[in-house]
């Protein structure tokens, strides 16, 4: 598979020279020391290949969107290099590069000839374009009348109206409504199954694990973890989850599969399972099965509020089912050190054949953001298959009742 992009040691700097003239000077090689300088990026190299899905992701202010703008080419490097071998569609910040003072079709015309096509093919794609952002007379009325939302819709469907080799989307998709995001995500596909490259950056987990072949966690400007979209995004939700005095450790289990733990470890899971009703430990489960599933949890503190939470997770990592003890009124206050608690929660397990896993959380609140006691994801894996209903697809079993009935 060849590489669409390259790129290598790249290091972005905002630097403040004092004055205007200091900055000028800069332009024709002077030698000026900079009063501030201040590194959003640096030393960041990956490739990506003809055909890839990439998904980059981090906190706010790990460099994200700079790094997007320097592939694009809309900022310069202070070092580094970037190597793009096709053409690309981007869609960054909302609106960029409208005027609000021309209609959304004079908005198409403008930037879709910065784009690079000339006039009669612009004219040869406005039908499907107008068509596709579905804004009705609005497509004919200046853009300061608009929406976020409208203009979102508008800045896509002109995007990606010529298949790019390389479409780069960022968060602007989620200013989206449902219908349009869906719309949105569809083309995408589209795309991906006719070749293009994505780049995509997105908080949202789903989205990054269904979507992408491979994921780029940044964090504090350089690349913190490169690899498997579920293994990364499991480092991400750990590194947002980190405090003060917390740690983070990552393993990588007999399946192969790496798990991710972080927290303060005050409290910690010392035992899951999943029983039957008689009271055996089953990792095979039936489809519809009444099962107990069975959390020990260790109290290595004294924990004044101690939130019990999982979450069911599909082969993809993408959550299935979740909740918590906060949500289900059954906090327990004054935890004391060495104490351990058993908890067993009872449900059908009304999912479809396949291997899931469950992920668990220790918290004060509803949240992990607040206390992280600890935060684990694969601590159980277990598979369900269908042995005694009737035949169904789907990752839910909703079975029916269906009435028939010859109408007159």
């Amino acid at each position: 598979m060849s590489n669409v992009l390259e790129v290598k040691g790249l290091g972005k700097a905002f630097r403040d020279y004092g004055s205007e003239f200091k900055r000028f000077a800069t332009w024709f090689g002077a030698s000026v020391t900079p009063r501030n300088e201040h590194w959003v990026l640096r030393d960041i190299s990956f490739s990506v290949g003809r055909g890839e899905a990439v998904g980059i992701v981090g906190q706010n202010g790990a460099g994200k969107s700079t790094l997007l703008k320097l592939i694009t080419r809309t900022l310069m490097p202070t070092e580094g290099s970037v190597a793009v071998h096709g053409r690309i569609a981007a869609i960054l910040e909302l609106g960029m590069g409208f005027n609000a003072d021309l209609t959304g079709r004079q908005n198409v015309y403008h930037a879709a000839g910065l784009m690079g096509f000339s006039r009669e093919q612009i004219d040869a794609a406005m039908p499907d374009i107008e068509s596709f952002a579905e804004i009705g007379d609005y497509f004919d009325e200046h853009v300061r009348t608009y929406s976020s939302g409208m203009q979102m819709r508008v800045a896509f469907s002109v995007a990606t109206a010529f298949r790019p080799d390389i479409l780069i989307v960022d968060e602007a998709l989620s200013v989206g409504d449902a219908y349009f995001q869906h719309k949105c995500f569809k083309r995408i596909k589209e795309f991906r199954e006719e070749g293009t490259t994505l780049l995509i950056v997105s908080h949202d987990s789903g989205a990054v694990q269904s979507m992408c072949d491979r994921a780029i966690l940044l964090q504090g400007g350089r690349v913190f973890r490169d690899g498997d979209p579920v293994e990364v995004m499991d480092a991400y939700n750990a590194l947002i989850a980190e405090r003060e005095n917390s740690t983070m450790k990552v393993e990588r289990l007999e399946t192969g599969q790496v798990q991710t733990t972080s927290g303060t470890l005050e409290a910690v899971v010392k035992d899951i399972q999943i029983h039957s009703m008689d009271g055996e430990r089953i990792e095979f489960i039936d489809v519809g099965q009444d099962v107990e599933l069975r959390i020990d949890v260790e109290a290595r503190a004294d924990i004044p509020r101690l939130v019990l939470g999982y979450m069911i997770k599909d082969r993809l990592g993408q959550p299935v089912f979740g909740t918590n003890t906060f949500h289900t009124k059954q906090v327990v206050n004054d935890v004391a050190a060495g104490c351990t608690l058993s908890y067993v929660a009872r449900f059908k397990m009304n999912l479809g054949p396949g291997s899931y896993s469950i992920s668990t959380a220790l918290v004060s609140t509803d949240t992990h953001l607040v206390d992280n006691y600890e935060w684990r994801d694969l601590a159980l894996i277990f598979t369900v298959a269908n042995h005694s209903q009737a035949h169904f697809v789907g990752s839910a079993w909703i079975p029916p009742q269906i009435d028939i009935k010859s109408l007159p």
